[in-house]
């Protein structure tokens, strides 16, 4: 029967009379652990900041009326060119109307459904902005903003005024930064937009809006989506796009493909449209978490060296032990011991240095104009990164320390004590 409290004292004598060597070893697996929460946790912070400042302002789902050529073209309709090859040149779009057909009753079917969290109509036009001498074309959107701040977090983005401040005034419009700072409007100016059929009218800028996207920012403005009706001259049920946010985004594109073959309008899914950012999301990720393991495994081989180079100094220990009457498994569990013992007491070391490092970058200031809602870096405490952190430690302690305690396991202590 194995005494755990005669080999723990021994691996703990072990140890202590090689301070320095086991001091090394726990701080390989220290600095190893810290870095890796460290960096998994800055990391995995910053690729959030980054998913959500792009799919925090992009639709589940987004209904429109796509503009294209007819796919049905006159020729098709004589069977005699059934089986001929169709040259077809100058092919113009169909005329037909950007608003979204039976609009409003789609609404109330979206809302109405147990999947959809919510669906905000929109109108989409393009204006010119006009100030004193300065004219800048752009788009106004108009929106539902209480239905659209509580789907898409746009308070966030409003550096200046409130959500509340447009509900309150018809003519009010929220500018976007990079258009405010060109024509050197501040909240309070009025600016007059211009629409392409040529009316003009005053708008009160009751708020600033920044998205961090400077193409957006320079062109893109926000008002009720009364006003922009009004502007254009269209009657209330005139809306052009439908922007429809899931409980479970990951229902995304069949919802899509189904309202697309229903309603008989144009549904863009969230992964296709941001299909190139997502592929760079998780190459982030995976270059993060290769490092991280990395990093893991670099500890353990630390670990591993430092036990193999103890076992060539206690070798004359070992064949006394065993002399002494211990078994091979006896001495190969003092070794493992050794290592699990510097696996635990460094892994808890590195946690709390992870912890702390992180909290230290939590608190440093980052401002840039691009993100105005960001005051710090962004730092994931997520608990489930300590856990791996902490299990692949005594994972690659456990191995590391076996492959040196094996062989200790089969040392012959008779040729050990002559010196052979």
């Amino acid at each position: 029967m194995i005494n755990w409290k005669v080999i723990l004292n021994i691996a703990k004598t072990h140890l202590l009379t090689k301070m320095k060597s086991t001091v090394t070893a726990a701080l390989g697996v220290t600095f190893g652990i810290g870095a890796y929460i460290t960096l998994v946790s800055f990391m995995t912070g910053l690729n959030t900041m980054l998913d959500s400042l792009i799919l925090n302002q992009t639709p589940h789902i987004h209904l429109y009326n796509e503009i294209a050529p007819t796919k049905d073209q006159p020729i098709s309709l004589y069977d005699e060119f059934e089986n001929s090859v169709h040259i077809i040149s100058s092919i113009k779009p169909k005329l037909g109307q950007k608003k979204i057909h039976n609009a409003v009753p789609i609404l109330n079917y979206l809302k109405n459904k147990d999947v959809v969290k919510g669906a905000t109509p929109q109108v989409r036009a393009q204006i010119f902005y006009l100030s004193g001498s300065i004219e800048l074309g752009g788009s106004i959107v108009g929106v539902d903003i209480m239905e659209e701040t509580r789907l898409s977090n746009m308070r966030d983005y409003i550096v200046q005024g409130s959500p509340e401040a447009l509900r309150n005034i018809d003519n009010g419009i929220l500018l976007g930064a990079g258009l405010a700072s060109k024509m050197s409007l501040s909240v309070g100016d009025r600016v007059q937009v211009s629409t392409v059929a040529g009316a003009l009218v005053p708008l009160k800028i009751v708020g600033l809006y920044q998205s961090g996207i400077a193409d957006v920012d320079n062109v893109q403005s926000f008002c009720n989506l009364k006003t922009v009706q009004r502007i254009l001259g269209k009657s209330q049920n005139y809306i052009t796009d439908i922007n429809i946010k899931l409980h479970d985004i990951e229902r995304s594109p069949q919802l899509a493909e189904f309202l697309e073959q229903q309603f008989n309008v144009t549904a863009t899914d969230i992964n296709e449209a941001n299909a190139q950012f997502e592929t760079g999301s998780n190459i982030r990720n995976l270059i993060t978490y290769a490092v991280s393991i990395t990093l893991l495994i670099v500890a353990g081989f630390g670990i591993y060296n430092i036990l193999n180079m103890l076992i060539y100094e206690k070798m004359k220990d070992i064949a006394i032990l065993k002399a002494t009457g211990f078994s091979g498994t006896d001495v190969q569990f003092i070794f493992m011991s050794q290592a699990m013992i510097i696996g635990i007491v460094g892994g808890i070391l590195g946690l709390v240095l992870g912890f702390v490092l992180s909290i230290i970058i939590d608190g440093l200031p980052f401002e840039t104009e691009a993100l105005p809602t960001i005051n710090t870096y962004p730092v994931n405490f997520n608990g489930a990164y300590y856990a791996i952190g902490i299990v692949f430690t005594l994972i690659s302690t456990c191995i590391a320390g076996w492959l040196p305690s094996n062989k200790a396991k089969h040392i012959d202590p008779v040729k050990i004590i002559r010196g052979t």
